[in-house]
C-alpha cells in the first residue's frame, strides 16, 4: 500500500466516516498562511518543483539546516534543482515530522506520485512533477480551484502595499484573498536600527508620524 492513501491517519471507523461523509467535500477557508499575494495575482505557473517548494518555506529551510545542508542550497544562489536535491536528501530524516507527511501528501495529491522522496528517487520525481507542473491545472489559480479554496488570509506587515490584494479582487476568481495584520517587526525594539527603519517605512506608508511609536 502507498504511504499516502484514502485512509491515511484515519485509524478507526468514526474517523473514516466523519472524513469521507462530511469533511472531504467541504471548501477550504484558510485563515493563516504564508502565500505570496503577488503569485496569486499573476497566476504563477511554477517552472519546477524547486520553485514551488523551496522559495519561501521556512519550515523546510529549518529542517535542511538541521540536516547540515549549506545555506547556499537553502536560501542562497544555488539553482532550483540543487535546492530540491538538498531537500530530497533531507526528507528521509524528517520521518515523524509533519514535513514528511506534507511532502508525500503533496506529491500524491498534486502529481499522482506515490514514490517516497529520497536522494535515490529525486531525479525520477523531479522529471515527473515538472512535466505535470506545466499543465494549466497546476497554476496557482488551478490549484486553488482544484481544492475548492474559498478564502485565504495572507500574513502582511502593515508597511506592505495591498496592491496585489486589490488586483486579485478584480480578477473574478472564486477564492477571496484577505490581508491580515502581522506587525512582527514592531516588536524588534531590541534592534534599534531595524526598528527605526521599519517605523520610518510605516510612516511613509501611512503618510503620518511614527516618531512617538
Amino acid at each position: 500500500m502507498a504511504f499516502i492513501h484514502d485512509e491515511f491517519l484515519l485509524n478507526n471507523e468514526p474517523a473514516r466516516r466523519l472524513y469521507h461523509d462530511y469533511a472531504v467535500g467541504e471548501p477550504i477557508l484558510d485563515y493563516h498562511n504564508h502565500l505570496p499575494p503577488g503569485e496569486i495575482a499573476e497566476n504563477r505557473q511554477f517552472a519546477n518543483l524547486g520553485e514551488m517548494w523551496l522559495e519561501g518555506d521556512h519550515y523546510k529551510w529549518r529542517a535542511m539546516r538541521a540536516n547540515g545542508e549549506p545555506e547556499e542550497v537553502i536560501t542562497g544562489n544555488a539553482s532550483a534543482k540543487d535546492k530540491y536535491l538538498a531537500w530530497a536528501r533531507t526528507v528521509p530524516h524528517t520521518l515523524c515530522n509533519p514535513l514528511y507527511h506534507w511532502t508525500h501528501l503533496e506529491l500524491s495529491r498534486h502529481f499522482g506520485i506515490d514514490t517516497l522522496l529520497s536522494e535515490e528517487t529525486a531525479e525520477e520525481i523531479w522529471e515527473t512533477a515538472n512535466e505535470r507542473l506545466a499543465q494549466p491545472g497546476l497554476s496557482v489559480h488551478g490549484i486553488l480551484k482544484q481544492f475548492d479554496v474559498r478564502a485565504l488570509c495572507t500574513t502582511d506587515d502593515p508597511t506592505e502595499s495591498l496592491a496585489h490584494h486589490e488586483a486579485i479582487a478584480g480578477l473574478g476568481i472564486r477564492t477571496k484573498v484577505y490581508p491580515t495584520f502581522r506587525p512582527d517587526k514592531a516588536w524588534s525594539v531590541d534592534q534599534p536600527e531595524d526598528f527605526n527603519a521599519w517605523a520610518d517605512k510605516l510612516a511613509a506608508t501611512a503618510n503620518g508620524d511614527t516618531s512617538t511609536l
